[in-house]
């Protein structure tokens, strides 16, 4: 009964909006019959003559007709009249709707165009005239050469772009648009030198002919993911002749075989340390990858001791010999380790691309930063994948687009691309997080891309991953995270919203309305969870959280000729894989006596 009560009550309460609402349909409806028919009549060339606007003309237009109250004018034009009238508003009311509904779905408490205005075309020009010295003094600029795409602001834009500066980590599942929405793109839409890494050859197909345009295109394809031939090589040893060099390189192999940077046994340090010092002695003393296979295989050649002592690297030295004067256990460990970590090498095929050439040009590091040029890093995952390689690669370009950057007076202009793509699979830079914040103070704009925040603390350990996130200005969380922890933190980033309740209560006096508020997330974990594909939530340093729309490269303007250019790449891989299929098939033995003979040779005479 009480419950009946209040009802007719709040029915009573809203009774008199009802009849206001009522007689302003009315009047609307009244005026576009008046207002339409003498339009009408107007444009049929009967002139501007309304009726009066009283009531009596609504009557008369309908028991009588048009003729009385429009004499002269034709009733097919009063009735178009009318209709076009009713029309307009009938298709305005439709927009105002639909501006109405997506303002609606919109998710309150992210962030909207006011609040990104710093990363909209013209926010993110000014900023890119005060990094790129090039671009002053000029008044329009292409819109890729103020920043990085990253999307448009969801609902209906702007797009939005990162800076020269800044440095991006994206986290989203397969298939969630990583290649097609962020990797194509960038690498599309590059202002100066590229790099990329992957394990697979899509985007290689989709953007090469593009970048051939824009300058050379180097594939280092040790492992026939593009099935691409040999037409360089790089000089693994170059950046050795340092202490510091030989260690990262080092450290490049031993991070291919250890998940997690944080958690080194003496075996794997002990074998990081032996390979420092071959590889320093390789490089010093005139070696090559092969001579340092050599030493692995035979703990007992002082030839590296030797090359070492040669170059007065005398502490390196005493090192290595203690090593290989040690307990005959502990040496056989320590080595059967550092050979683990270069087992890739054992394949000729790969070490072929880092050992000279001279009938292929070399790939150089310091000339590669300054062009337009392009380099494609492409490896397996797994074993015998040579990540290893890869890393060392990627490595070398980045630090040398530092040394360009710090004698180009702080920072390149153009600036590098490099994106990782795979990053935890094929390209595990182990001390990624610690040179991110520095990659984008030098105009080296890095983009990590990864499937999860786990597949990341699994490579760099949770303070390594939790490092990268921090140092990452930009980060984009796409479409399939699983991971329930990570999520409900993105949440609790996200933050909370006032939610405005309202409840009903019924007294002797009446009944009365109330109001109360309470704290929800923004958009809880089930919501990010379920984020549709083709989406991700922007987390940009300063402003809060926005929720943007990826835009794929097949849905842009020039995409029918990068689709075209695409499945004629992708054409030639497939050839290119059918031949090296029938090739290996019908070799089986002259392939297995030619790594015999590799193997036999791995130190020069």
């Amino acid at each position: 009964m009480v419950k009946g009560a209040g009802g007719k009550a709040q029915a009573g309460e809203f009774a008199p909006w009802a009849i206001v609402v009522v007689a302003v349909v009315g009047w609307l409806v009244f005026g576009g019959v008046w207002f339409g028919g003498t339009l009408g009549a107007a444009l049929t060339g009967s002139g501007w003559n309304p009726p009066p606007f009283v009531l009596s003309t609504f009557t008369t237009l309908f028991t009588e007709g048009t003729a009385p109250l429009w004499p002269g004018a034709s009733s097919a034009g009063v009735v178009a009249g009318i209709g076009v009238v009713f029309g307009g508003v009938v298709a305005l009311g439709v927009l105002a709707v639909r501006l109405v509904l997506r303002y609606a779905s919109r998710e309150k408490g992210l962030a909207g165009s006011k609040e990104m205005a710093a990363m909209a075309p013209a926010g993110i020009a000014a900023r890119a005239r005060e990094l790129r010295p090039s671009l002053k003094g000029r008044e329009h600029l292409h819109p890729d050469e103020t920043g990085n795409l990253l999307g448009d602001l969801d609902p209906k834009g702007p797009e939005l772009r990162s800076s020269y500066e800044d440095v991006e980590l994206d986290l989203m599942a397969p298939r969630a648009g990583k290649s097609t929405g962020i990797a194509v793109p960038r690498v599309l839409r590059a202002q100066g030198a590229v790099l990329l890494t992957s394990n697979k050859s899509d985007v290689y197909a989709v953007t090469r002919a593009a970048r051939e345009e824009a300058g050379r295109v180097w594939t280092f394809d040790p492992q026939g993911i593009a099935h691409t031939p040999r037409e360089m090589w790089w000089d693994i040893l170059s950046d050795c002749h340092t202490i510091e060099g030989a260690r990262r390189l080092a450290g490049h192999f031993v991070a291919s075989v250890n998940d997690d940077q944080s958690k080194k046994d003496f075996w794997i340090s002990a074998a990081q340390n032996t390979l420092t010092s071959l590889f320093l002695a390789a490089a010093r003393g005139g070696g090559s990858v092969l001579d340092l296979l050599g030493w692995l295989a035979d703990p007992a050649d002082r030839t590296p001791v030797d090359l070492l002592r040669d170059v007065e690297m005398v502490a390196m030295a005493e090192q290595l010999q203690g090593t290989v004067r040690g307990a005959v256990e502990t040496r056989d460990g320590i080595y059967e380790t550092a050979r683990q970590c270069v087992a890739c090498l054992l394949d000729p095929e790969i070490v072929k691309w880092v050992t000279p050439d001279p009938a292929l040009p070399q790939f150089k590091p310091h000339e590669h930063v300054l062009a337009k040029d392009t380099l494609y890093l492409l490896s397996k995952d797994g074993g015998g994948s040579a990540a290893g390689v890869i890393a060392g690669l990627a490595d070398a370009t980045m630090r040398a687009g530092v040394i360009a950057a710090e004698r180009m007076g702080g920072r390149l202009d153009p600036p590098m691309t490099a994106v990782l793509d795979e990053a935890a699979n094929v390209c595990r830079i182990s001390d990624l997080p610690d040179l991110y914040s520095h990659f984008g103070s030098r105009g080296i704009n890095v983009v990590t891309l990864l499937q999860s925040y786990r597949q990341g603390s699994r490579v760099w350990g949770e303070a390594g991953m939790d490092a990268l996130w921090s140092a990452a200005t930009i980060k984009l969380l796409g479409a399939g995270l699983d991971d329930a922890d990570f999520v409900e933190k993105v949440s609790k980033l996200v933050g909370n919203q006032d939610v405005k309740t309202a409840s009903w209560s019924r007294s002797k006096d009446g009944t009365s309305r109330s109001y109360s508020y309470r704290l929800d997330p923004v958009l809880p974990a089930d919501k990010i969870r379920a984020l549709p594909k083709g989406t991700a939530l922007l987390l940009a340093t300063g402003v809060r959280p926005a929720l943007i729309r990826l835009r794929p490269w097949y849905k842009e303007p020039d995409a029918g000729a990068i689709s075209a250019a695409a499945k004629a790449e992708t054409a030639a891989i497939t050839e290119r894989a059918a031949r090296a299929w029938a090739g290996s098939a019908a070799a089986p033995v002259e392939s297995a006596s030619r790594w015999q003979r590799d193997a036999v040779s791995l130190r020069k005479p």
